[in-house]
């Protein structure tokens, strides 16, 4: 019974481990994202700092990632960070809160809108304490986000 219970705990910690190392945030106030790994790739998109993605390859200095979508597009390497959690609105809207839960009020960055990222700060139950690139924090509910 220990040695299973031990194997299961093992495997949690890996398994923990390869989904935080699959995740990518952009650090930099904004970032291409292009067709292929390099400058001479057609810019396909352009985002803005604590835009989340899934890692899928490195090649160079170049990542390979997937967005909430579920298109893949390359970003270059020093654009990105594997140091803290990101967050993006996948719906139409999310409201901000000052305070995890819908008692609370509205905040002045309510509603943010599709595509509009966060750095992730805080969990609390099924709500998230987010700060976004003006450094302006609010509080989100966890499903009308994609957090990576």
């Amino acid at each position: 019974m220990r040695k299973t219970l031990t194997a299961l705990l093992a495997l949690v910690i890996v398994l923990a481990f390869a989904a935080s190392a699959s995740a990518l945030c952009v650090k930099a106030p904004e970032a291409n994202l292009r067709s292929g790994p390099g400058t001479k790739y057609e810019k396909l998109w352009e985002v803005f700092q604590y835009m989340p993605f899934t890692k899928l390859e490195k090649r160079g200095v170049w990542y390979k990632v997937k967005d909430f979508t579920g298109d893949v597009y390359w970003v270059f390497g020093k654009l990105v960070t594997e140091s803290y959690k990101c967050a993006v609105v996948k719906g139409e809207k999310a409201n901000i809160r000052v305070g995890p839960g819908t008692h609370y009020d509205q905040n002045d960055m309510s509603p943010a809108l599709q595509y509009y990222s966060f750095r992730v700060l805080e969990v609390k139950g099924s709500w998230v304490k987010v700060k976004d690139e003006y450094n302006d924090e609010g509080w989100v509910y966890k499903p009308l986000l994609w957090i990576q």
